[in-house]
């Protein structure tokens, strides 16, 4: 794609001096033939992007699969709050393993055998909640999934960003979170009319989907080129880019690329510590203890349970709405994303994140103080609908992006690693606590969430760098500067 040859024979544009000397009726046949071959191409690469997002729709149903199930949960198998708050919380500590893996794992086996290994785990994972009698196997179920969605949270990206054509990566690349929050809010819209056993065999359809997906689709093309299986490199390129395309601009691209990070120096986790790499440590650090600070794995896992603390006589409403505007606000913000830029983007979510925990918490002080009842359930449901839209439309989406843009490309690796694990650390610390602060104070809990949301517009003024419309080179010159 380097070349402008390659570039346009991409796009049917195949005028050249052949011109001069073919039959006019010929050139038309060879157009449509390299149109045919385009189209061809561009459904392999929607196929294969379709078959890994399941990872990533499962990422999303195994993180919402708490939300309305709770109460049913508890009642049935007669869980204390100690024994659901491990269930709901050990998922991050599979997903932190998963995700501190997943490199190795993707790097020895290929992207679609990490994939696959992936979707086995959740397999197990579904089938043990299913039949679960109890909370061992509750938990063992809950800790498969969760490995298996963290192998999945670096897979899938690196998959699609390594497969799509250059004009298609950035709109693909995006499908990732989309399909995160549409999983999650499938998952709270089918827990409200399915019993929590049916919904975890619900579970099992995405990876079911994506191991028979497996079979149809290549492998990555710059995996193969990495490990050397030169054939079977040219045959996926060929595969993802149509028999007719001249793929040697692309290869030699690949191969280019390769040699340039064999030569790049190993980074270990010790040398992000470096004073030249400090700042952009610090900036994607503090952004993922931001993102999770704010509390949205104990309000997204226990959705439903929070709205019947809140009055309501069941969280199936406050749950169903809370499904709904994930994902049109979610695509809003991905709209804006290189519209109006990451850093304000950042300042207005974790704004609206503040407002909607505020107000949460200050419909459960009424509620405890006896005053303005009437009024405490519409202003709980108007603080977390707030909250999710806010953090959905910046804080879901952005400090990953940053994330990917920050740091030189021979650290990324370690700095990826230390950085998933905060995320995943937060995630635990935040769901795992999050039912014993609402039964010491809804109020306090929510209202101490809003705290921390206000140090994250600190954070955010203060040390976060526009990043949108800059080369990687002028991002980092910019930190270090």
């Amino acid at each position: 794609m380097a070349i402008t040859e390659h570039r346009d024979i991409e796009k049917g544009d195949n005028k050249g001096l052949e011109d001069l000397v073919e039959p006019l009726v010929e050139n038309k046949s060879k157009n449509v033939d390299v149109s045919e071959d385009q189209n061809d191409s561009i459904a392999m690469v929607l196929l294969s992007t379709v078959v890994a997002v399941c990872g990533s729709f499962e990422f999303g149903s195994c993180v919402g699969y708490t939300a309305p199930t709770q109460s049913a949960i508890v009642f049935d198998l007669n869980l204390s709050v100690a024994e659901y708050s491990l269930f709901g919380s050990i998922v991050t500590i599979g997903a932190m393993i998963g995700a501190v893996t997943s490199g190795r794992i993707a790097d020895t086996i290929g992207r679609k055998g990490a994939m696959g290994l992936s979707a086995v785990f959740c397999i197990a994972g579904w089938l043990a909640i299913f039949f679960a009698m109890g909370a061992y196997s509750l938990d063992a179920g809950r800790f498969f999934t969760g490995y298996g969605i963290g192998i999945f949270s670096y897979v899938v990206p690196i998959y699609i960003a390594e497969i799509a054509p250059k004009h298609l990566r950035g709109g693909l690349t995006t499908l990732n979170q989309l399909m995160i929050v549409t999983g999650s809010s499938v998952s709270f819209l089918l827990g409200t009319v399915v019993s929590w056993r049916t919904l975890a065999l619900v579970g099992l359809v995405p990876p079911v989907f994506l191991l028979v997906g497996l079979l149809f689709i290549p492998e990555s093309p710059r995996w193969l080129a990495k490990v050397g299986r030169e054939v079977e490199f040219n045959h996926s390129l060929r595969k993802l880019r149509g028999k007719k395309a001249n793929i040697s601009a692309e290869a030699d691209e690949i191969h280019e690329t390769i040699v340039t990070l064999q030569s790049l120096p190993k980074a270990r986790v010790l040398d992000l510590f470096d004073p030249k790499y400090i700042r952009p440590v610090i900036i994607a650090v503090g952004l993922m203890v931001c993102q999770q600070s704010g509390g949205i794995n104990g309000i997204g896992f226990y959705a439903s349970q929070t709205f019947e603390t809140a009055g309501f006589s069941s969280g199936k409403v406050g749950t169903i709405l809370y499904a709904l505007i994930q994902i049109p606000v979610t695509i809003i913000g991905m709209i804006l994303m290189d519209k109006s830029g990451r850093r304000v983007l950042l300042l207005i979510s974790s704004s609206g994140t503040f407002l909607g925990c505020f107000l949460a918490g200050t419909s459960f002080y009424f509620k405890d103080e006896g005053i303005f009842l009437e009024w405490v359930p519409l202003l709980a449901a108007s603080g977390i609908l707030i909250f999710i839209a806010a953090f959905s439309i910046g804080m879901g989406a952005v400090p990953w992006l940053i994330m990917s843009e920050i740091f030189p490309l021979h650290i990324k690796g370690a700095a990826g690693s230390l950085v998933v694990l905060v995320n995943w650390l937060g995630a635990w610390v935040v769901s795992y606590s999050f039912n014993f602060l609402i039964v010491w104070s809804p109020a306090g809990t929510f209202w101490l969430f809003s705290g921390f949301c206000i140090a994250t517009i600190v954070f955010v003024a203060k040390l976060v760098p526009e990043t949108k419309g800059k080369s990687l080179e002028e991002i980092q010159a910019s930190i270090n500067s």
